[in-house]
């Protein structure tokens, strides 16, 4: 997806959402040197655009809530389980979406990295992929009136 249209959806997320203010260059940098991982030019656009941020509603009700820097976390220590092998390693928090649910991002893959759903009842065996990159989850999400697009309908 093009930054331009990036550009729009967090022009978007800035005017009718709940952002919170934005990273600096610093922060980025200590996250990154921090997780071992560098954000792609996607994710580096939304936190210099806001450090998280609620979508649709704000805390608590908020169903999605993109993660602050320093929220930012291996699944593994989010979702610890017993078995040493729960999650892959390169698997990290992104969206916390209620009752220990996450979407996650896999930086294992080529940039732009792809966003996985990691719901708490079924994680660590079924974990997939439902969006490319950051940006076309996010333009799903801001168009799905605030449900779980990625679910199958009732």
């Amino acid at each position: 997806m093009p930054i331009s249209h990036l550009q729009k959806l967090l022009d978007e997320v800035a005017a009718s959402h709940y952002p919170n203010a934005p990273a600096t260059l610093e922060q980025i940098a200590a996250f990154e040197a921090s997780a071992g991982w560098r954000l792609d030019d996607e994710l580096r656009a939304f936190y210099l655009r806001t450090n998280g941020a609620c979508l649709f509603e704000p805390q608590p009700e908020q169903t999605f809530r993109i993660l602050g820097l320093h929220e930012i976390q291996p699944v593994r220590v989010a979702k610890p389980r017993q078995e040493e092998s729960a999650g892959a390693a390169s698997w990290w928090t992104l969206v916390y979406l209620q009752d220990s649910d996450y979407n996650l991002v896999d930086v294992a893959r080529p940039a732009p990295y792809p966003i996985l759903d990691a719901y708490h009842e079924t994680y660590p065996q079924q974990v997939v992929e439902i969006a490319s990159s950051f940006a076309v989850w996010l333009e799903r999400t801001l168009r799905s009136g605030n449900q779980l697009w990625w679910l199958p309908a009732d």
